[in-house]
C-alpha cells in the first residue's frame, strides 16, 4: 500500500496564492462582487482579527465565494455557539504557528522548537443558527468622493514620515530620504485611490532601517518584488482596518515578479506576510486608533 503523501504547509499555501496571482487577480486587490465595497479584516469567532498569512488565505475564499461575513470559526466552535455547518459546505485552510517544549535533559533549560500547523474553519455565512452578530455585514468603504477626508490625512501624517506633494504625477518613496511623494491629491480619481496609493507608500517606509529595518534576500530584481509584495500585503491590511476601499490595479510586471518569487520558494508568501503584518501594525501603534471620519475636507493645494 502507497503511503499517503503529508501535507506541506509551505506549498498548500504558496500554491494557493499562485493560482489567484496566474489567473491575473490579486486577492487583497478585490472587492466583493455585488456587495457594499472593500474586503473586511477577517475575524476569528470571538471577534479578534487574524494575523499574517491567514487574512490572505481568507481574503481568496471568501472572494471565491461572495461571503459577506467577516467571521471564521471551526466546526467545534460552530457547535459551542448552537450553530451547525450546512452540509456539503467546504471548510478553508488556515494556520497556526506556536512553540513546544521538548525535553533536552536539563528541566532547567527545556529546547523550545516551533511548528506550523493547518487547520480547518468555516466562515459564519456557511453556518446555520449562529447569533445574529456573526451575520452582521461589515461596514462599508468610507463614501468620500474625490475630497479627502482631513482626519484620515492627519492620521497618515501622524506617524512622522515626510510627505511631499507636488504637480509631479507619480507616488513613490525614496529611501535615502526617508521622504514620501504624493501627487496632488486633487489629481486622483477618488479619495479611497489616493489613501491605497499612500498607504502603500507608507509600507515602504515603515521598512526604513530606523523603523523596522526591513532587509530583503537575493539580487536586486528578486528584492524588488519581495519588498513590492510585502508593501501591497501591509496596504491591503491597513486599508481593511480603516475602512478605504483598496482599488488599485496592478500590471503584469508586478504579477510576473510576484509568481517569479513564490515559484522558486513556498515560504516567500509566508515572510511577506508576516513583514506585511508588522508593518500594519506599526502603522496603528505610531498613529493610534483609526480616526473617526471627519466632515472637514482638505483645501485644494
Amino acid at each position: 500500500m502507497a503511503q499517503k503523501e503529508k501535507f506541506n504547509v509551505y506549498d498548500h499555501v504558496s500554491q494557493t496564492i499562485l493560482a489567484q496571482l496566474e489567473a491575473g487577480t490579486v486577492p487583497w486587490r478585490k472587492g466583493w462582487t455585488g456587495g457594499g465595497g472593500g474586503i473586511p479584516l477577517p475575524l476569528r469567532h470571538e471577534g479578534t482579527p487574524y494575523q499574517g498569512i491567514n487574512v490572505v488565505l481568507l481574503w481568496i475564499r471568501a472572494l471565491d465565494q461572495n461571503y459577506v461575513s467577516a467571521r471564521w470559526m471551526t466546526y467545534r466552535q460552530a457547535q459551542e455557539l448552537d450553530g451547525q455547518v450546512r452540509k456539503g459546505e467546504k471548510s478553508t485552510t488556515v494556520v497556526k504557528f506556536g512553540t513546544v517544549k521538548k525535553d533536552s535533559g536539563d528541566p532547567d533549560n527545556p529546547e523550545m522548537r516551533s511548528y506550523v500547523r493547518a487547520y480547518r474553519v468555516f466562515n459564519a455565512d456557511q453556518i446555520n443558527g449562529l447569533p445574529d452578530l456573526y451575520y452582521v455585514k461589515p461596514d462599508p468603504p468610507r463614501d468620500m468622493g474625490t475630497c479627502v477626508d482631513a482626519a484620515l490625512d492627519r492620521w497618515f501624517h501622524s506617524m512622522g514620515v515626510p510627505i511631499d506633494v507636488s504637480e509631479d504625477p507619480a507616488a513613490y518613496y525614496t529611501p535615502s530620504t526617508d521622504r514620501i511623494h504624493m501627487p496632488r491629491s486633487q489629481t486622483f480619481l477618488s479619495a479611497s485611490e489616493y489613501f491605497s496609493t499612500l498607504t502603500h507608500e507608507m509600507a515602504h517606509a515603515v521598512g526604513h532601517k530606523t523603523r523596522l529595518n526591513r532587509v530583503h534576500e537575493g539580487n536586486s530584481r528578486e528584492r524588488y518584488a519581495k519588498e513590492e509584495l510585502v508593501a501591497e500585503l501591509a496596504a491591503a491590511m491597513v486599508c481593511a482596518r480603516l475602512g478605504v476601499h483598496n482599488s488599485f490595479e496592478n500590471t503584469a510586471a508586478y504579477l510576473q515578479n510576484w509568481i517569479d518569487v513564490l515559484k522558486t520558494d513556498s515560504r516567500a508568501i509566508f515572510r511577506a506576510s508576516g513583514a506585511a503584518q508588522a508593518a500594519a501594525d506599526w502603522m496603528f501603534e505610531t498613529a493610534g486608533a483609526v480616526p473617526v471620519q471627519s466632515t472637514g475636507l482638505i483645501a485644494a493645494e
